[in-house]
């Protein structure tokens, strides 16, 4: 066990670095001038002389790249051109609202995906089988903006003043707020923890956990669920797919006919002895699945008013501010490393194989 975690750790570091050296090069590809790239068509010739000096842009490209690895090293993105705001701060105040709802969406796809799956296994052929495959199908047809905007019409015009009214944008209802952490706990903008702590601040959901504060934890979950549902549709079809042919693979298997012969009622085979084999496939789709959720982020915050990364990264491109754009590009690149890191690493726990090996 302690030589597969070790060796996937290992094995992360190059493609770090790959990506890394890759969003690094393509900042250098880009047509024209890099310093009025960077900072604009205005900036002027004195201006981005200094510019040059400062980001070693007039070095060898080993010596630029390892001026680059130490800034990020340091939390160093440089300077919006359009905002005049450093993309340090800027990815602290909107990457958490593009996390929050990311996992949101990935918990909705999973359980349910998992469940409607299993459910089709078990009942495999039969009425309810097609029926849970058919809504598999119709899911993952379905255009992330088309679905968004259909949830909010429905849930917040057609059922307007009703239970079931959900909000179609925002994070929290006029009135409602969170504390501010490091107010909270006195850390000054020179304290080591003030950016970490910063950033559990703005995850508003976590933050009403940690302060207690039950009134915008709901009203969080509430603000969350069209915005998560519209994301999170497409990978629950795609999971509820895999989980059902993964599942009747390892139900014709020799082990699953012998627990069947001893007497086991079938739904405890398929807990017990079925599922920590199907899950294998079902959570590397999981893992892929992070990828569209990230790139279908930007419309879903755009339909629900969201101001989170995919929001910021459209500005931006649409702005030429690149220096946003590849500071953004590198955060969202480490965050899906780690998480397929993080399911390479579950497969130990789920196949005791991989931990003898």
């Amino acid at each position: 066990m302690t030589r597969y975690v070790i060796s996937r750790l290992l094995m992360a570091v190059p493609v770090i670095f790959g990506v890394l050296f890759i969003t690094f090069a393509l900042a250098r590809v880009i047509p024209g001038d890099p310093c009025r790239a960077i900072l604009g068509e205005k900036a002027t010739d004195a201006v981005c002389e200094k510019f040059i000096q400062d980001k070693g842009l007039d070095q060898p490209i080993p010596v630029q790249f390892a001026i680059y690895l130490k800034e990020i090293a340091q939390g160093d993105f440089g300077i919006s051109f359009r905002t005049k705001q450093a993309v340090t701060e800027m990815i602290i105040e909107r990457l958490p609202q593009t996390i929050e709802l990311t996992i949101a969406a990935m918990i909705f796809a999973s359980l349910l995906g998992i469940l409607l799956g299993m459910i089709a296994a078990y009942w495999a052929n039969s009425k309810v089988d097609v029926a849970v495959m058919i809504g598999a199908n119709i899911g993952v047809s379905m255009p992330v903006f088309w679905l968004g905007l259909m949830l909010a019409y429905v849930f917040a015009l057609l059922l307007k003043d009703t239970p079931l009214w959900l909000p179609p944008s925002g994070r929290l209802s006029s009135g409602i707020n969170v504390a501010n952490l490091t107010q909270l706990w006195g850390l000054e903008p020179g304290h080591a923890l003030h950016g970490f702590v910063s950033f559990i601040s703005n995850l508003v959901i976590l933050n009403a956990l940690i302060t207690g504060n039950w009134t915008a934890l709901g009203d969080a979950i509430k603000h969350l669920i069209l915005p998560a549902v519209a994301l999170g549709t497409i990978p629950m079809s795609i999971i509820a797919r895999m989980t059902r042919s993964s599942l009747l693979e390892v139900l014709g298997l020799d082990y699953i006919r012998t627990a069947r012969a001893k007497g086991l009622r079938e739904i405890w085979v398929i807990f017990r002895h079925a599922m920590s084999n199907a899950m294998l496939p079902v959570v590397t789709v999981i893992g892929l699945s992070l990828g569209s959720l990230l790139s279908g982020a930007v419309l879903t915050e755009t339909i629900f008013g969201l101001s989170g990364v995919g929001r910021i990264m459209y500005d931006s491109i649409t702005a030429r501010d690149y220096g946003v754009v590849q500071g953004f590009v590198v955060v969202i690149a480490l965050i899906y490393v780690l998480a397929n890191l993080a399911v390479d690493l579950s497969y130990a726990v789920l196949d005791p194989r991989i931990r003898l090996d």
